[in-house]
């Protein structure tokens, strides 16, 4: 029996090496597209649990080079792959970063989404397309939200993804392909990027308890987020795509916390009080800042029988055990 086969975009980043270890357990056939940098390493390091030398045999993971502002690397990848599932991971997915970059930010998140559903139709192959929507398109709207929540996106982040977001269901309407979008709310792990709140304050958990440094610098403390653990949410992807009706979900604990409250839990897990290490900064205040994101995740868990197990508090002691063994300290 043939393989199936998936093709992921950013699939180096935290939500695609978790994805990729998922397929791979499920005996697919993964292949990534990753960004062409002088250091392989530092382009894959998530994926080294499963990375696979070139030139072994009978490997089941194929990198290949480009990303998705190459329309035309789009269209030959998905005709020569011919992949059953495609997920569109691809993204600049830093909010605060999106203000200082919002050409770079729409060129990647927004149209990369569009070129992505575009070579697929030009491609004429047939074949089922995750698209990695967001909470930040809610923005102000009143939580909790759920898939009848209007969207009210609050940076070029979530106005991008917007884009990608109604741009699926347009091609699921319009050529009746199987496109579904995951409106994910924030989920996180020791493989979040070092610039995303969480992870930065885990990480100052294991460097002060190690005594390397002595506080951090956060922004709105007052924030309120519902996150989730990553490894559970691309579980949540792969339903989606298994499921008999191209349908889109709300993807989330439907717990929240403060910004504060995630610090004041990850600084006490190592004995430490929150307090005397915080310290705010205005440079990490958005222009435009979202004040409570709460999903609702009722409609997938009832129709295809996904439930978050992992919440933020959990989460916290997770991330800072991780951080805390990458510098060789005990619990």
């Amino acid at each position: 029996m043939t393989a199936k086969k998936a093709l992921i975009t950013g699939i180096s980043g935290q939500d695609g090496s978790y994805l990729t270890e998922l397929l791979l357990a499920k005996d697919y056939e993964v292949h990534g597209i990753v960004r062409h940098t002088s250091s392989l390493i530092a382009n894959t390091s998530r994926l080294a649990p499963v990375y696979q030398d070139p030139h072994e045999s009978g490997r089941r993971l194929f990198l290949h080079k480009g990303d998705v502002t190459d329309a035309g690397l789009l269209v030959n990848l998905i005709r020569d792959i011919r992949p059953e599932e495609i997920y569109n991971l691809a993204a600049q997915s830093h909010v605060r970063v999106s203000f200082d970059l919002p050409d770079y930010t729409a060129n990647v998140t927004a149209l990369g989404a569009i070129r992505l559903l575009e070579a697929v139709r030009a491609s004429g192959i047939d074949t089922r397309v995750y698209q990695a929507s967001t909470s930040e398109m809610f923005g102000l709207t009143a939580p909790p939200q759920d898939e009848r929540a209007p969207f009210h996106p609050r940076s070029p982040y979530g106005i991008a993804k917007l884009f990608a977001h109604w741009s699926t269901v347009n091609y699921r309407e319009s050529y009746g392909m199987f496109a579904v979008s995951g409106i994910a709310f924030n989920h996180e792990s020791p493989r979040r990027g070092e610039t995303f709140v969480t992870r930065k304050i885990t990480r100052a958990v294991a460097r002060i308890k190690a005594g390397i440094e002595k506080r951090v610098y956060l922004g709105n403390l007052d924030a309120v987020r519902d996150w989730g653990y990553a490894p559970e949410y691309v579980e949540a992807m792969w339903l989606m795509l298994q499921h008999s009706e191209p349908v889109d979900y709300v993807v989330a604990t439907g717990r929240s916390a403060t910004v504060r409250d995630f610090a004041e839990a990850a600084f006490a897990h190592a004995g430490l009080d929150w307090r005397d290490h915080v310290e705010h900064d205005d440079r990490y205040e958005r222009p435009a800042d979202v004040p409570e994101l709460i999903g609702d995740p009722s409609k997938i868990a009832r129709e295809i029988g996904w439930k978050a197990k992992v919440h933020w508090d959990e989460l916290a002691r997770i991330m800072v055990d991780a951080d805390r063994a990458a510098l060789g300290e005990g619990a």
